[in-house]
This record gives structure tokens, C-alpha cells and sequence, in this order.
């Protein structure tokens, strides 16, 4: 009798660990149950591997700590700015060439994949830590993504050329005939977003009347913006990113970042793609993204802020609710504000 009990105990062990291997993507990525590390570590393990897309630069630093915290499963990274990204992801789709496991980047990628059916919804256990702002949320509790990083834009000043009590502290204060000359913004699409959120905030009305400030326009990235401004070249700017800020000041930077009405967020976010040849690495991976250890490392480290924190000022992610059609033309209808406010 032991040893029947014993033989069936051994067999219905081999089917539910044959049933474990054989789950679809879609049923690990809604596994919720209370071993769900240990299952997606498991079965990391037998693949030994995953393929990491993203726009983060420290994608390298981050995919190390996760291999130090699961030996034995490899992380291989690529990288590239986000339209590069949506153009190699395209056509390894038409290819029916899938080569990546994870994604992690900024929406217009993420919004590219969602329209085009590829991406998986998944849940996590850490989702309940995260503001519905910051989940694209399908059914049940299931997302395409999640927010992991954000870079968030705002007012930036070298407090060698302004004192703290003339800073503007609001978008009314911006607007002040004081501040003539004295501020750059970026002509990508960090100055465009911050431009996006004044008219959200006060009007298009409001972004017309500041022709008279003779703002300057460079037509280089929100980080080199703040190396001028560090360097002295301007007094202030309004493409200022909190993170490049948070990082210059322990090198000495003269520089200093406050938030206004509304500000732009730059986000980050991570999915798991429909044809994930690795899904419990990458679902793996998504948990430690998402887990108070791979807050922190975002937070302390690379100085992102992280949208489980209150920080005390109003975010704001642009493309939240279009789609990436929808997006792209008030992109357009931003940006054409920003050449006519700067235009002279």
C-alpha cells in the first residue's frame, strides 16, 4: 500500500511539473500563485537565457545585478534609442523573426507594440505598489506595461546666474517680463512634452504669450541643454531633466531643478512580448524590475525617480490614453508651438 501511495504521489508529481513546463506565455504571465519566484526561477534556470531590448544606458549595470541575484541565467542586452528600437522590433515581427524577451523603453515603442498586437498582458506581484497612471492596464488586473523609471522635466537654473528668490516657481512666474532672455529649452522632444503641459495646464493661450521672454531654442537633447546651463551658457531652461540634475550635483555642478504646475514625465516602461522565447526569465526579470530592490537600484543609483513615490509635485505622461496615431499628431501641434514661440 506505501508503496502504491508512494508511485501514484511520483506520478502525479511528474504530470504537474510536466503541465509547469508545457504552460503557455499567456499562463505564466498570469500565474499568480504564491510560489511564482520559484517556478519562473525554475524555469529560467532550463533556459538559461534571455535577450533584453531597451533605450536604458544602464542597461548593463542592472542585468548584472540580476545575474549576481540568479545564477546561472544570462541576460544578453540590446540597445538603442527608441525609434531605432521600433524599427528593428517591426521588422523582426514581419520577419517572424522574434528575438526579444523583454522590453524595456519609452511608451512610443511600447505604444507601436500594443497597436500591433505584440505584447502580452502579465500581472506580478508588485503591481498593487504602482498608481494606475503608471500601468497599462488591460483586464483583471493584467498590464502591457508598467512604469519602472521616469525622468521627469522641468525648471532648471544656475544658481551662480539666478538667485533662489527670483527662480519662477509656477507657470505664472515663468511668464513674468524679468525672466526676459534668460531661458533656453531644448528643441526636441523634451522642450515639445514641457510645451505639451503648459497647454494642459494654462492653454495654448497662456504658450503664446511668452513670445514676449525671447525664449532661445537649441536644437540638442534636454542632457546637453543642462551641460550648458552647468557651463554657464544660460541662466535657466524649461527641458531640464530632475535626474541629470540629482547626478551633476555631488561632481559640483551649479545646477538646481524645481518642479512647476504640471511636468512632464519621461517614462520607462517594461513588457513582456508575445513571442518571448524565454517568458520565465523575462517575467522573472519584470518582477525585479518592478520589486522594491529594483526601485531602489533606479532611485539611488541611476537617480530616476520611481512612480511608486509621492514627490510632492503633479507628473504628467503625455501619451497616456492615445494612440500612438493620436500621439504623434499632438507632438506635431506641440512642436509647431515651440518653433513659433522661439521663432524671432
Amino acid at each position: 500500500m506505501g508503496k502504491l501511495f508512494l508511485a501514484i504521489v511520483f506520478v502525479f508529481a511528474t504530470l504537474n511539473s510536466a503541465v509547469a513546463q508545457t504552460k503557455s506565455i499567456a499562463d505564466l504571465a498570469n500565474y499568480r500563485g504564491t510560489d511564482r519566484e520559484e517556478m519562473l526561477k525554475a524555469g529560467a534556470k532550463k533556459e538559461s537565457k534571455m535577450v533584453w531590448y531597451t533605450s536604458l544606458t544602464a542597461h548593463r549595470d542592472i542585468a548584472n545585478v540580476f545575474e549576481a541575484k540568479y545564477p546561472g541565467i544570462k541576460v544578453e542586452t540590446y540597445r538603442a534609442g527608441p525609434n531605432d528600437l521600433t524599427r528593428r522590433l517591426l521588422s523582426e515581427a514581419q520577419a517572424r523573426r522574434n528575438l526579444a524577451d523583454l522590453v524595456e523603453t519609452t511608451p512610443s515603442t511600447l505604444m507601436m507594440m500594443r497597436d500591433s498586437k505584440l505584447l502580452q498582458p502579465y500581472s506580478s506581484p508588485h503591481l498593487v505598489n504602482f498608481p494606475e497612471d503608471a500601468k497599462e492596464e488591460v483586464d483583471g488586473g493584467r498590464v502591457l506595461w508598467t512604469t519602472d523609471r521616469e525622468s521627469i522635466v522641468g525648471l532648471g537654473y544656475n544658481r551662480n546666474m539666478i538667485r533662489a528668490n527670483e527662480v519662477p516657481k509656477s507657470f505664472a512666474d515663468l511668464a513674468k517680463p524679468e525672466n526676459k532672455g534668460k531661458i533656453g529649452v531644448s528643441g526636441d522632444t523634451t522642450g515639445v512634452r514641457f510645451i505639451g503641459a503648459m497647454i494642459k495646464a494654462k492653454g495654448e493661450e497662456y504658450v503664446t504669450q511668452l513670445r514676449s521672454l525671447d525664449i532661445k531654442m537649441h536644437m540638442i537633447s534636454g542632457g546637453a541643454i543642462h551641460e550648458l546651463m552647468a557651463a554657464g551658457e544660460m541662466p535657466m531652461s524649461i527641458s531640464i531633466f530632475r535626474n541629470h540634475v540629482l547626478a551633476a550635483k555631488p561632481k559640483g555642478a551649479p545646477t538646481e531643478w524645481l518642479p512647476l504646475d504640471l511636468n512632464p514625465t519621461n517614462a520607462g516602461g517594461v513588457a513582456l512580448p508575445a513571442a518571448a522565447n524565454s517568458p520565465h526569465a523575462a517575467l522573472l526579470f519584470i518582477d525585479f524590475l518592478l520589486s522594491p530592490e529594483g526601485q531602489k537600484i533606479f532611485e539611488e543609483k541611476f537617480r530616476f525617480a520611481t512612480s511608486t513615490r509621492n514627490y510632492g509635485f503633479k507628473r504628467w505622461y503625455p501619451e497616456k490614453g492615445y494612440t500612438l496615431g493620436q500621439y504623434e499628431k499632438a507632438e506635431q501641434r506641440w512642436q509647431k508651438l515651440l518653433r513659433d514661440l522661439t521663432r524671432k
